[in-house]
């Protein structure tokens, strides 16, 4: 028994010890207990123990006599001029061991008290979501000429609800149809506070700011792309070096060589290029303002994980090296970077992801603005006894379904696998499309298609991601400019490709999973046009267009193509 409470007596008071080092850290006085007289401390509660034990008396902390025998010997220091001053590392905690009494370790109040919680106040003024010009929503005058010269006079519904959150310096999280000019939602409000087109600042509010001020992050190099092509066209020709372009496949010298000639004030960007000359000490963004996320589903995967840690880590972080830095904490040291996450579908993950990464977050949809602590968003769960269950999860289709554009007709139709080229010439002059997208799952037959959509005399090219930027772009300007009919790619161009002549799309091969046929199609029917997506599958898999039907809860149609027409049959038909 005498072991046995011995052996807790040196346990608790080896934990108490522990602790008290962890709080005080590096405390001179504390520091001078060195392990033979801490282990002289723990002998004396060792022999208290034994006393108690052996007259019976009840067992307290009293009664364990734990004081301070080992006192040290502070030596005086006589300042030449003036009484002692404290020392520095006296300022944290106070320990004043008197003879007889126990140790005390006292903590003082500290320099640096935590600052409040504040919470924007969100004011959104609801006649805005109807605004029908660009004026309304508070732009400046001359970004305003800017879009008029392009063409912009009257703004998107999301776009309407974006501008005045983001002028208002919230963190948001913009979710919308594809198609709908989200791109433009996050640019327009950037490009009022920052480059030749912002709004004209109060002499006393004026900001001198030097360096790269917003940086924009995309999963692929198509919509990087396409996002530097539209911050080019709104700068004009003479003010477009201000956004460098920092995708993976391009020359890495001639990038970091921009950067330093150009000195740009938007970084549009793939991770892995943007983590890479970050790391490299070619780009500083520590005076970054804002920080955009497009297609944030798809950054939010495994392959990402390195490179977004970095970018979140590094973008808009104030360079403190100061202790207070530590105490304050990430969010603090970041307050100043506005963080904008953008997405056609917004899983529970990207819910997750801005509450960790942004202050106060607002979800932004067409005519509606809602803070996001407000809104409960079931985690996915998948059924484990059915891997083919109908209803997967809820909150997954209901993304799916939000990125749908509203005015698109699906069909499919069934026929063998060596027909399905067949099947596709048909298809295209029934319905009289005159640009449009192939998808299949696989690289390695897009060729095939294209050499046999050319051998029937349809004008077909392929695009792929084994091929090198140049001849990407090359293949994109010749597809727009309508040197070809039918685009063969796999899923590289499912997202972020905007193509808005665009009439039909079609699926040789079936998407994955209901995300996946909403993105492939939202390539069509972009900023309100109509669009149709045709899926030609093998019979054996007419269920899966069923099942999805079920999911997406929109009507897929079952079809034939016959003598240049279209049939639409009844599902019972069908069936």
């Amino acid at each position: 028994m005498r072991l046995i409470m011995g052996q807790v007596h040196r346990n608790v008071l080896a934990l108490a010890s522990s602790r008290s080092c962890f709080v005080i850290g590096d405390h001179l006085p504390f520091r001078m207990l060195s392990l033979p007289r801490a282990s002289g401390f723990h002998q004396t509660a060792w022999r208290g123990s034994q006393t108690v034990e052996d007259s019976g008396s009840t067992l307290t902390l009293a009664s364990l006599e734990v004081q301070s025998k080992a006192d040290y010997v502070k030596k005086e220091r006589v300042p030449r001029t003036g009484g002692p001053k404290a020392s520095s590392r006296d300022s944290a905690f106070s320990v004043k061991p008197k003879k007889g009494s126990t140790l005390s370790l006292k903590p003082a109040k500290s320099a640096l008290p935590k600052p409040p919680v504040v919470k924007k106040k969100l004011k959104i003024d609801e006649a805005l979501f109807s605004a029908s010009s660009f004026e309304e929503l508070g732009l400046p005058p001359l970004l305003i000429d800017r879009l008029n010269k392009e063409g912009l006079t009257s703004p998107t519904e999301v776009q309407s609800a974006s501008i005045p959150v983001i002028s208002q310096r919230h963190d948001a999280v913009i979710q919308s149809y594809t198609g709908s000019g989200k791109t433009l939602a996050y640019l327009l409000p950037i490009l009022s506070e920052i480059g030749p087109l912002k709004r004209a600042r109060e002499q006393g509010n004026s900001e001198k700011r030097s360096g790269i001020e917003a940086v924009v992050v995309a999963p692929s190099r198509e919509l990087g792309m396409q996002i530097v092509r539209e911050v080019e066209k709104i700068l004009g020709p003479d003010d477009k070096r201000l956004v460098q372009q920092l995708v993976g496949g391009a020359n890495r010298s001639r990038q970091e060589e921009a950067l330093k000639k150009n000195k740009p004030i938007i970084v549009v960007g793939t991770p892995g290029r943007i983590s890479e000359i970050s790391a490299a000490g070619k780009l500083q963004t520590h005076n970054c303002r804002f920080l955009v996320l497009d297609e944030v589903d798809q950054l939010l995967s495994f392959n990402y994980r390195e490179d977004m840690h970095r970018i979140l880590e590094h973008v808009g972080r104030k360079p403190s090296t100061s202790s207070s830095s530590h105490i304050l904490g990430p969010l603090a040291r970041r307050s100043d970077r506005q963080t904008i996450l953008v997405s056609a579908t917004v899983p529970f993950s990207v819910i997750r992801a801005a509450r960790s990464w942004g202050h106060d977050p607002v979800l932004v949809r067409a005519k509606s603005v809602v803070p996001l602590d407000s809104i409960t968003v079931p985690r996915p769960m998948l059924s484990q006894g059915d891997p083919n269950s109908d209803s997967p999860t809820m909150s997954v289709n209901q993304a799916a379904v939000d990125s749908l554009p509203p005015s698109l007709e699906h069909y499919y139709c069934t026929t063998k696998a060596h027909h399905k080229v067949d099947t596709l010439r048909r298809c295209i002059h029934a319905l009289e499309a005159e640009t449009v997208i192939a998808f299949m799952n696989n690289t390695k037959p897009l060729k095939d298609v294209v050499f046999k959509l050319e051998a029937r005399g349809m004008k077909a090219i392929e695009l792929h991601g084994d091929l090198g930027k140049l001849a990407r772009s090359t293949v994109l300007k010749k597809f727009k400019a309508g040197e070809f009919r039918v685009l063969v790619t796999n899923e590289l161009s499912a997202r972020g490709l905007d193509i808005p002549e665009c009439d039909l799309v079609i699926n040789l091969d079936l998407p994955t999973d209901s995300t996946h046929y909403a993105h492939r199609a939202g390539r069509t029917g972009r900023l309100g046009r109509k669009g149709t997506v045709v899926s030609i599958c093998e019979e054996s898999e007419a269920f899966i267009m069923r099942k999805m039907r079920k999911q997406l809860g929109v009507a897929i149609k079952p079809c034939e193509f016959t003598e240049g027409q279209i049939t639409v049959h009844k599902e019972e038909d069908v069936e």
